[in-house]
């Protein structure tokens, strides 16, 4: 295990000190360590679900024999950024994220990595991470928004509100309207209803082996996520 290297020896006194500090148990030491890279935020309606799967995580890990370690990573929404100064941010944080995510696990000699993403620039960044370091690591999607609805209609963000401002432009819809698909076109967590770069990304994540089958497809507020 690469953990040793911060557990295991007398010169490493100081660095089991520090450990039993953050209140892992004598008898956990000897596990393997696992981090558990979250982008939880409270911003991103694709990430706001992510405490409770944070919990099953933390589980999983203790079932399966290791000792996790939770670490935050940033996360930007492309569709709140987007339109602005903002996005001059979005593609550089993927860049951040890997760093971020390899700096923690490489100061730390972590022995696996738990990488839990959902948004555009945020698992590639993950993916990346992982890449360079080179570790046992497992991506876990958070899962797509469910569609939202209006008088019968199915409706998702960019059919429904970006294209709505046009709409409204044109005068082919009234501001009761357009305040209505405002209103009904997201529902709750999840990543953008549709192939965009979220999803398409946990669907590319899951077909390079990297995440487990049906997590790229499973809907954040579903039982299966």
């Amino acid at each position: 295990m690469r953990s040793r290297t911060i557990k295991e020896g007398l010169e490493r006194v100081p660095h089991r000190a520090l450990l039993y500090a953050t209140g892992i148990p004598k008898s956990e030491m000897k596990k393997p360590f696992i981090g558990v890279a979250t982008s939880f935020t409270d911003i991103i309606p694709g990430h706001i679900g992510m405490r409770d799967m944070e919990r099953f995580i933390e589980k999983g890990i203790h079932t399966g024999g290791g000792y996790p370690f939770f670490f935050g990573i940033p996360g930007i929404c492309d569709g709140i950024a987007m339109g602005h100064s903002g996005m001059h941010y979005s593609l550089p944080s993927r860049e951040l994220i890997a760093d971020m995510v390899e700096t923690i696990a490489q100061a730390h000699q972590l022995d696996g990595l738990v990488l839990l993403t959902n948004c555009d620039k945020i698992t590639p960044g993950m993916l990346m991470a992982a890449a360079r370091i080179n570790i046992p690591s497992i991506v876990v999607t958070a899962g797509p928004m469910i569609s939202g609805h209006l008088r019968g209609k199915r409706l998702s963000l960019v059919n429904d509100t970006f294209e709505a401002v046009g709409k409204y432009k044109r005068g082919l819809i009234k501001n009761d309207e357009l305040e209505a698909l405002e209103m009904c076109a997201c529902p709750g967590a999840g990543s953008c209803q549709g192939m965009y770069t979220a999803n398409t990304m946990a669907c590319v994540t899951e077909s390079l082996g990297m995440s487990l089958p049906r997590c790229a497809t499973a809907l954040a507020v579903s039982a299966d996520k």
